[in-house]
């Protein structure tokens, strides 16, 4: 089996965490500062997650998904560096308080450290291919946004989703624990929803 086919069995869920009143105001070159800094803000707290949570299953990932680990690692840490210029030039504070969202995506990862591979590989797949979906329905983005959804919707970002798809794929079809990994997906497309109900309320901004 293939974890993309979780996209069509969950199709309502997965649509509401991809397409968005954020991302559209995105699109149309709309959307206003104070979504946006939030959505910056918040955004950098949640790759401090998401790293934390790659590092602790690196030493018990399948030999196979340790290059991809590792570069989706060196790429967050590349993006921590880009969010705190970004925040400097826009006059921001990322290291004030996070939003009770973020958190809660914080206590998802938290929830899943110790789950199997497979279960980690998926959620892992998850969050890179709802960011690649959710930007690519920004696309071409506005003038002042386009740097964003470039970045995430690159041939590159794209080439690397599909790897971790494999990953999990083959993980999920040799180890199992499938409705565990459906359930894992089913809350990153949660998280996803809320994350951008949260930017889009221009919460979250210190």
């Amino acid at each position: 089996m293939r974890v993309e086919s979780f996209i069509e069995k969950f199709k309502d869920g997965w649509e509401t965490a991809t397409h968005h009143p954020f991302l559209d105001a995105v699109r149309n070159g709309t959307l206003n500062d104070q979504a946006f800094n939030a959505w910056l803000v918040q955004d950098y707290h949640f790759v401090g997650y998401e790293m934390k949570f790659l590092a602790s299953f690196l030493t018990r990932a399948p030999r196979p998904a340790h290059s991809a680990i590792i570069r989706c690692l060196a790429s967050l840490e590349a993006e921590l560096t880009w969010f705190e210029d970004l925040a400097k030039e826009r006059h921001l504070n990322v290291y004030g308080p996070e939003h009770p969202v973020t958190q809660q995506y914080g206590a998802l990862f938290k929830r899943y450290v110790q789950a199997p591979p497979p279960v980690i590989l998926t959620i892992i797949w998850a969050v890179e291919r709802a960011y690649l979906d959710a930007w690519k329905s920004a696309l071409p983005g506005g003038p002042q946004f386009r740097e964003f959804v470039e970045r995430w919707t690159s041939p590159s970002f794209e080439t690397f989703v599909g790897v971790l798809d494999g990953l999990a794929s083959v993980s999920l079809e040799r180890g199992g624990y499938v409705q565990e990994a459906e359930q894992a997906f089913l809350d990153v497309a949660q998280m996803e929803k809320a994350f951008w109900d949260m930017a889009w309320s221009g919460a979250g901004v210190s």
